[in-house]
């Protein structure tokens, strides 16, 4: 049986959390991985993606909401790594807010990462996508999407608004070779869900353990996601096997309907 091609694969935000599993595994499965994100400019995020991901991982600071960032972090890829082939939107934020009590300045913070971020990098990859005729763009959203998670506004409208771009990329790039795919989890256990919980905590009066415990619980295989499973599914989704997966929002919701 062939080895699957080494192909170039971008990972946002792939320094920590789901991002962070999903390079790992790309690398795995023999691809040259290229991590953007706000750190990405740090010595020891260059030392820890080479031990943890691969001594060949491409790491370059790249802020997702910027044009010329992505725009600059995109033709250092293709300089140093070759044209690319896969796009993983996983850079992401969420601000504790209600509705009432959200600034405008945070709200086109998170709007801005979530949604206008993963606008930027697939405009920037799908047209050499196109023009080769092979491409994989996975979007991570969430549950939140269609659910909605109380005191998270911007969180909840950025990933809604994820579900209709990964839409519009997918009916561009299907007479091309190219998918584009959501993948939407519930509550996974990264550093991320534990911020919003000791926040929750907090608000709860319990400790940051018990409402984690509590999150896990809200699910009916009474657990959390682990980055692991994301990435698992985000590898499949990018391979030679999946290529009419397009267009579909995939939830991982341990057990709850949305």
């Amino acid at each position: 049986m062939a080895e699957a091609p080494q192909r170039v694969a971008v990972v946002t935000g792939g320094l920590a959390g789901i991002g962070l599993s999903i390079a790992k595994k790309l690398n795995a499965d023999g691809h040259r991985v290229a991590i953007g994100a706000r750190r990405g400019d740090d010595p020891a995020m260059h030392e820890m993606a080479a031990k943890d991901v691969g001594p060949d991982t491409f790491v370059a600071k790249l802020d997702v909401c910027d044009e010329t960032s992505v725009e600059t972090f995109c033709n250092a890829v293709e300089t140093t790594c070759g044209p690319i082939d896969i796009l993983v939107n996983a850079a992401g934020i969420t601000i504790h807010h209600t509705v009432t009590g959200h600034s405008l300045k945070a709200w086109t913070d998170v709007i801005d990462t979530n949604l206008t971020g993963p606008f930027l990098t697939t405009r920037a990859t799908l047209p050499g996508m196109i023009e080769r005729g092979w491409g994989r763009i996975v979007n991570i959203a969430s549950t939140a999407a269609k659910s909605a998670v109380a005191d998270h506004p911007a969180y909840c409208a950025s990933k809604a608004g994820l579900l209709g771009l990964t839409r519009a990329v997918a009916l561009e790039g299907a007479p091309h070779g190219v998918s584009c795919v959501s993948v939407s989890p519930t509550w996974v256990e990264t550093e991320m869900l534990r911020s919003s919980a000791a926040i929750m905590a907090k608000e709860h009066g319990h400790s940051v353990d018990d409402e984690i415990a509590a999150l896990a619980k809200a699910n009916p295989q009474n657990r959390l996601v682990q980055p692991e499973e994301i990435a698992a599914l985000v590898a499949f989704l990018c391979s030679d096997a999946a290529p009419a997966l397009t267009m579909e929002d995939i939830s991982v919701n341990a057990g709850a309907h949305w």
